[in-house]
């Protein structure tokens, strides 16, 4: 089932299999929100140096577009877990040219190996808390990845409605630390925080995050 006016994932993935780049310019675009959260989150939790989530995911579309004709999958969460990859493997060489700049000991460090796989159990992980807040989706729900389509929704937000359910619903903060971090008063934050749940519901996605 699509929706009228609503590209349809899977029927671009075959387009673009058949040589078309402007369908395959176009699947890769509804995943943009997706990925630039999931790096946002990656680079936070495991990077301590200034890493744009944008250029990692323009680096993962360029990786993508360049190695599309590996690409075997045919749906649209085999695709989603492509892109996941990649975005996970150009972050892996992002730390591991760090590592060796800053000719730090092998001995001290997790292999780079290891790290990869940490990050892909990670990115695992943010794809169950997207979907987990999920508890009644829409006609548009169900012909869409769900992750995908929470990730669309909090991209309009405004700023800090969606920084506040990122650090709060996503990371798993305490409220005092996502205060510190949003530099407000803790009673400021949980006002914040349900104003933006209640325009997140009105984006009638079928989100419960309390």
């Amino acid at each position: 089932m699509t929706v009228a006016g609503e590209p349809d994932p899977e029927q671009l993935v075959a387009l673009a299999r058949g040589g078309s780049a402007p369908a395959l310019g176009q699947v890769l675009e509804l995943y943009r929100d997706y990925l630039t959260l999931l790096a946002r989150l990656q680079i936070s939790r495991r990077l301590q140096s200034k890493v744009d989530a944008s250029d990692l995911v323009q680096e993962t579309f360029l990786q993508a577009c360049s190695h599309f004709s590996r690409f075997r999958g045919t749906s649209e969460g085999e695709l989603i877990a492509w892109l996941r990859r990649i975005l996970v493997h150009s972050l892996a060489r992002i730390v591991e040219k760090q590592v060796k700049a800053q000719k730090r000991s092998v001995r001290r460090e997790v292999s780079i190996h290891q790290f990869r796989r940490l990050l892909q159990d990670s990115s695992q992980d943010f794809e169950n808390a997207l979907v987990s807040q999920v508890s009644s989706p829409s006609a548009q729900a169900q012909r869409r990845e769900l992750a995908t389509l929470v990730a669309d929704q909090l991209a309009r937000l405004s700023p800090a409605y969606r920084e506040v359910i990122v650090l709060r619903n996503l990371e798993g903060l305490p409220f005092d630390e996502v205060a510190r971090r949003m530099d407000r008063t803790p009673g400021a934050v949980r006002v914040l925080w349900l104003r933006a749940l209640e325009a997140l519901r009105r984006l009638n996605v079928g989100v419960d995050l309390t």
